[in-house]
């Protein structure tokens, strides 16, 4: 893994790495939805160089992870019901065309590797082995979009695994579990494996709007979120 590259003043100057960084806080909410952002808190807070940081409040902007109030005032974005909806439904347009497209070109072994070490950080025992799981969860489904081929389509698949975490984060947090089990992911390995184009596009299908049901029964049921965003 590449090192963070650091400066004379001991501040983080390797883009990547504090995107890295603050995505991480935006997941697990130690940057909670509504918070101001601005160069000076992401230098003070979690020790990145101004000059990164003003590239990467733009960057996140562009993504939709941050959103500019008003000229001075910068925010993480709101995390709502819609939102989740929304990511869902786009995932699930999008993410069972592009398993498909990469079903032919897929590395099998990879695959089960990166399922194998969800498996191993189960049952969950923190919220550093939480965002463990979802950031290998991210990686194994980024793993197989980028053997589609399409570009464009990966950028956009990982916005929305991005986003995904952020939900996923909010049923981990309520229930101690993943919304789905390694089991359940071997399988999915297996059907995009055998490459039955409508088989991958159905099971995708399916198991994503299984995850959304689980994780709104999860946010309905406690009274936490009884407010239009969704913070712990």
């Amino acid at each position: 893994m590449k090192q963070p590259e650091i400066k004379e003043d001991n501040r983080i100057n390797d883009l990547e790495a504090a995107s890295t960084i603050i995505m991480d806080a935006i997941v697990t909410q130690a940057l909670a939805p509504g918070q101001k952002v601005s160069e000076n808190i992401l230098s003070d807070s979690f020790g990145i160089s101004r000059t990164i940081s003003r590239n990467l409040i733009e960057r996140l902007i562009a993504k939709h992870f941050l959103t500019t109030v008003s000229q001075r005032v910068t925010q993480v974005s709101a995390l709502t019901l819609l939102d989740i909806k929304q990511n869902f439904i786009l995932r699930k347009t999008l993410l069972p065309e592009i398993f498909s497209l990469a079903s032919t070109n897929i590395d099998h072994e990879h695959l089960m590797t990166l399922n194998g070490r969800i498996d191993t950080h189960l049952p969950i025992t923190g919220d550093s082995t939480a965002l463990d799981i979802l950031k290998t969860n991210k990686e194994l489904n980024i793993a197989i979009c980028e053997r589609s081929s399409y570009p464009l389509m990966l950028d956009w698949a990982e916005q929305l695994e991005d986003m995904a975490m952020r939900i996923y984060w909010l049923y981990i947090k309520t229930t101690s579990h993943f919304p789905y089990s390694s089991e359940q992911q071997a399988t999915i390995i297996e059907i995009v494996r055998n490459g039955d184009a409508a088989a991958i596009r159905r099971a995708i299908h399916d198991m994503l709007s299984q995850t959304e049901d689980r994780i709104l029964n999860a946010i309905f049921s406690h009274e936490r979120f009884y407010t239009q965003n969704l913070t712990l």
